[in-house]
């Protein structure tokens, strides 16, 4: 924890946290993370002790949640943002995607009458009797409750993401939301060979604004600014200033989230 920054107590490892772990146990040999800051990282949020960011770590009650379907080595990068949501949105849940099993506590969830779920992907790509621009009115349940809508996100590169798509069969009979977004990524922490397409926290953002709480969609852009500068200047070996634009518009935004929840 860098100095001058509140402690916290120590935060229940989250379902991108726990998969990570299992995927570290069994792993053959230590992952190595390729272009970014080198050195110890603290567990809570991957970065560098000097630049930690669990001091600033947001947590905004949402009705909405978040299934991430995770590629291979997805959980182990330092650069991934399926965790940053998982630090904000109380009901994420984090899954490892293979072709030939699937775990059984995904389809448990996918068949949990209290959500709705809706897979995240472009529509050119999907047949259009599934393909939704804007969430459907939920039907109640049989028990007279509303199910949430929950955001399936498939936490790979693109090419993952397209054969993960077509390789999950148990997806197919969900409506696809297809987001057509006017902004453009501010994402600087990996390469994309598709102009526009988003990191997993920035669709995740997109989908919260769907759901009807902008708030929460506004926190978790601002979280991944602060993470993306972390990050960075860690990279850099330079030291980040906590009392800067980009952290006061951070806190700003949380605690309006909060008063709003």
């Amino acid at each position: 924890m860098p100095e001058g920054a509140p402690a916290l107590p120590p935060a229940a490892p989250h379902a991108v946290s726990r998969l990570r772990a299992a995927r570290l146990a069994r792993s053959a040999k230590p992952f190595l993370a390729r272009g970014g800051p080198k050195g110890a990282r603290c567990p809570g949020c991957r970065l560098v002790p000097s630049h930690c960011l669990c001091a600033l770590r947001p947590r905004v009650p949402t009705h909405a949640g978040v299934c991430l379907l995770m590629a291979d080595i997805e959980p182990l990068k330092p650069s991934n943002t399926g965790w940053l949501i998982a630090d904000v949105v109380p009901d994420t849940f984090a899954f490892g995607w293979a072709r030939t099993e699937v775990d059984p506590a995904l389809l448990a969830l996918l068949a949990d009458p209290q959500w709705q779920p809706y897979v995240v992907f472009p529509g050119e790509f999907v047949d259009a009797a599934r393909v939704v621009t804007q969430l459907r009115p939920a039907e109640p349940t049989t028990g007279g409750t509303t199910p949430r809508p929950l955001f399936i996100l498939l936490d790979a590169t693109w090419p993952e993401a397209r054969r993960m798509f077509r390789k999950s069969p148990y997806l197919n009979h969900f409506p696809v939301l297809s987001l057509a977004p006017e902004q453009i990524s501010r994402y600087r922490l990996r390469r994309s060979r598709r102009g526009d397409q988003f990191c997993t926290a920035e669709v995740a953002a997109l989908c919260l604004e769907q759901a009807g709480e902008p708030r929460t969609a506004q926190v978790l852009d601002a979280y991944l600014d602060v993470f993306t500068h972390h990050y960075l200047q860690a990279k850099r070996q330079l030291p980040v200033d906590r009392t800067d634009a980009l952290h006061q518009h951070l806190r700003a935004t949380t605690a309006r989230a909060i008063d709003a929840a």
